[in-house]
């Protein structure tokens, strides 16, 4: 499930998260750095792929900066490069199928889970089953019980909202010749369904009290887009979206399918992403990005509801195949059936030197590697214990503020599984349809970080992923001691506590730090930079 929620902030600088601490601000300091960076190196393009919900490739700030694979001659049907993906221009659409139809909302994990399991253990006797069935009977109870509770309290607000979207679209229908609905116009609308009549009551009373009726009718389409996905997609066992994606779903090791619409039906979420790490800087539209010197990789994969691993596996596999150094993954979820496939894409990475950079979440509480899933803790052990991904870097989420509040209070933390925090609140970014606004979530704090690991891989291209998430890691700004409040909590717990550094992200200290690591020792080019010029003085 992609990982952002709605919240706004009053009087915060719209490009906070480029600022420094010396500014004021918990930011990235990517304003300071280029700044000071030479005039006469020329960065290497990074392609980094955003795995996410969509991307709006014709954005005005981000169609300057799309990944563009030249071997396909777009929208000829015909698979011009071989590779097995049709007219994949932009990146690949992997939750759709070649008539062009898209997975717009999908269960949750749990849910697919307790249908999978439904009929084969609903009338099932616990004392005749095996060790293994004994296992999968606890876990259809768990995921049973996880969601028809979860589905529960969505009932009766859906019906509401179902029944207020229904009147609303009548009204409109019915006052379909006026150019603006009054108050007046509503409490003398004629009528012979009394429910019609009560609800135009409602609206005109809002109406006086200040509203209008485009902002309540816009009210009641975003509740009733909300309830019913909640209730009719992602907690419904009874739902089936694959039935959007013509792939053999049984085949965990299946790669080709899907379509080449990287945009999808709801792009706002992986757009958002996308401009923070690479919208286009100083072209006075819009904001800027992080990076300067970057190629986004549109991958769709997450859809209104929990990603599959299937999909995740392939998506990672067509970015490290196509070139991308930095994969954005901005989602989550609490179940992953298939992890063994999506460990075996992440390792596969690992050995084409790809970062992997994970928003670690919106719950405001502790994670671990059994609630928060796609994950860098394999789950195959080696001889010697658990083995880890090094080339993962997972990221919580900063306020706007330096104070006590620094970490956002909807962010997930851990000392164990969390390596950094980024900006993640109130980040003003590009949005479909030319459009811009701000968010916040670790969706936003993940491509943060993916923005400053493309800036060091652009002007040290010798550095391994390794060394970028290290780089990343010990150069960021040291806060351990500060006391802050506990993300979902008022308990006061010093920083150092909730993430594995103890640190804010900071770009300018990452390229001082880089420019003194050692790289590869075979590469194809020349670093860029080996040292920065000194500070301006305040």
């Amino acid at each position: 499930m992609l990982f952002s929620i709605t919240l706004c902030a009053q009087d915060v600088p719209e490009n906070w998260f480029h600022l420094s601490p010396a500014e004021g601000y918990p930011g990235v300091a990517s304003n300071a750095l280029y700044k000071r960076l030479p005039k006469d190196v020329i960065p290497d393009t990074v392609i980094v792929a955003v795995i996410d919900g969509g991307v709006d490739y014709k954005h005005e700030d981000l169609k300057n900066v799309m990944w563009i694979n030249k071997g396909e001659i777009p929208a000829n049907k015909i698979d011009d490069d071989g590779n097995g993906y049709v007219d994949d221009v932009y990146g690949w659409n992997f939750i759709g199928n070649a008539k062009g139809e898209n997975v717009h909302y999908d269960n949750l994990e749990v849910t697919r889970l307790y249908a999978q399991y439904r009929d084969k253990y609903s009338a099932a006797d616990p004392e005749k089953l095996s060790k293994k069935e004994k296992g999968e009977y606890e876990l259809y109870l768990k995921t049973k019980k996880e969601t028809e509770e979860g589905r529960e309290p969505f009932k009766q607000n859906y019906e509401l909202y179902s029944v207020l979207n229904e009147a609303v679209q009548e009204i409109k229908t019915v006052l379909k010749d006026k150019k603006e609905i009054t108050s007046a116009m509503l409490k003398d609308l004629n009528s012979n369904d009394p429910r019609l009549i009560r609800i135009a009551q409602i609206i005109a009373a809002q109406m006086d009290a200040g509203a209008t009726f485009e902002e309540f009718s816009d009210e009641i389409d975003t509740g009733f887009a909300y309830f019913q996905e909640r209730y009719e997609y992602n907690f419904n066992p009874d739902y089936d979206a694959r039935q959007f994606v013509d792939d053999n779903y049984a085949d965990k090791e299946e790669r080709i399918y899907g379509n080449w619409d990287v945009k999808g039906p709801d792009a706002e979420h992986g757009t958002h992403v996308a401009g923070i790490i690479a919208a286009e800087r100083n072209n006075d539209i819009g904001m800027n990005g992080v990076a300067n010197a970057v190629k986004i990789m549109a991958l769709r994969v997450v859809p209104g509801g929990d990603e599959r691993d299937k999909d995740v596996a392939n998506a990672i596999y067509y970015a490290v195949d196509n070139g991308a150094s930095i994969i954005n993954m901005s989602f989550g979820k609490g179940y992953s059936p298939d992890k063994e496939i999506v460990d075996k894409a992440v390792k596969y990475a690992a050995k084409k030197d790809v970062l992997l950079v994970h928003a670690a979440g919106n719950d405001g509480s502790l994670i671990n590697d059994q609630n928060n899933f796609p994950t860098d803790k394999f789950a195959k052990k080696g001889l010697f214990g658990p083995k880890y991904a090094k080339n993962w870097i997972e990221v919580g989420a900063l306020s706007y503020s330096l104070d006590e509040d620094m970490p956002a209070s909807f962010s997930n933390f851990s000392s164990t599984y969390v390596d950094v925090f980024a900006p993640g609140d109130a980040i003003y970014s590009t949005t479909t349809e030319n459009t811009y606004q701000s968010f916040p979530g670790t969706s936003m704090a993940s491509p943060m970080v993916a923005g400053v690991a493309a800036v060091i891989r652009s002007y040290f291209p010798d550095l391994k992923a390794e060394q970028v998430k290290e780089i990343i890691a010990t150069s960021s700004i040291n806060k351990g001691t500060q006391m802050v409040t506990k993300p979902g909590s008022d308990e006061k717990v010093p920083f150092s506590s909730l993430s594995v550094s103890g640190g804010i992200v900071n770009l300018e200290s990452a390229i001082e730090k880089a420019a003194t690591v050692k790289g590869k020792k075979k590469v194809k080019s020349q670093r860029k930079l080996t040292s920065l010029p000194m500070k301006p003085k305040a």
